[in-house]
């Protein structure tokens, strides 16, 4: 008989986390080796107990759900994250995509399911909810625009590269990964009609996103 799968479920809400940990212990096929109300314990019980999936609530007290999956991600931490919540907005489910999880499913989903994606995500097999896949491809079919004001994490990594930060760098301190940065400044590019870091953040001093344009420090060079 193979091993269970190792899971550690991570929910502020006690009566949610009892109501998983309950179900899968009706399968010997899984087996709940710890529970965390916030992100941060989440982080700290992985990189100890190195589960093979981690259920992952986005909307917690203290460190949130993708913040905690960047931070894994960061760490390179194995355990594969499943994002069990109850949103399926764009700006909840890209950036949980993008911060590193395997699959993204929604709280109404029937209990097999569930267990499905969770077999699928121990695979390192990526898990969605219909609704969840049915966005992504929507947004995969319609292209992005490229003009527009900048999204509030567009402007956080704009502000890092103004300050002189490497992609590296700007990753390590939004908690995301180093290719994500790189997604979001193809993003600036195109949206301040730029073709290098040193031209965004010299548009982003003349369109007032950075402070006063005598501020503005000597060209960067590319990443």
């Amino acid at each position: 008989m193979s091993e269970p799968i190792k899971l550690v479920i991570v929910d502020d809400h006690p009566v949610v986390r009892d109501g998983l940990s309950a179900m899968f212990a009706r399968d010997p096929e899984f087996a709940v080796v710890g529970e965390a109300s916030d992100g941060a314990e989440a982080v700290r019980l992985a990189e100890t107990l190195r589960p093979d999936v981690i259920l992952m609530d986005l909307r917690m007290s203290g460190m949130d759900g993708v913040t905690a999956i960047g931070e894994l991600t960061r760490r390179g931490v194995p355990s594969r994250v499943l994002v069990l919540t109850t949103y399926d907005t764009d700006s909840h489910v890209l950036p949980a995509i993008e911060a590193g999880a395997t699959g993204y499913l929604l709280k109404d989903a029937p209990r097999d399911e569930l267990l499905r994606a969770v077999r699928s995500a121990a695979r390192g097999e990526v898990a969605l909810s219909p609704s969840v896949a049915a966005r992504l491809m929507s947004r995969l079919r319609t292209p992005a625009p490229s003009t527009g004001p900048l999204s509030q994490r567009e402007l956080e990594v704009l502000k890092l590269v103004a300050a002189g930060h490497t992609n590296r760098e700007a990753a390590a301190r939004l908690f995301i990964t180093e290719a994500t940065v790189k997604t979001h400044l193809l993003n600036i590019y195109a949206k301040l009609d730029v073709n290098d870091r040193a031209a965004a953040v010299a548009e982003g001093y003349n369109r007032g996103m950075l402070g006063k344009s005598d501020q503005r420090p000597g060209g960067a060079s590319p990443d």
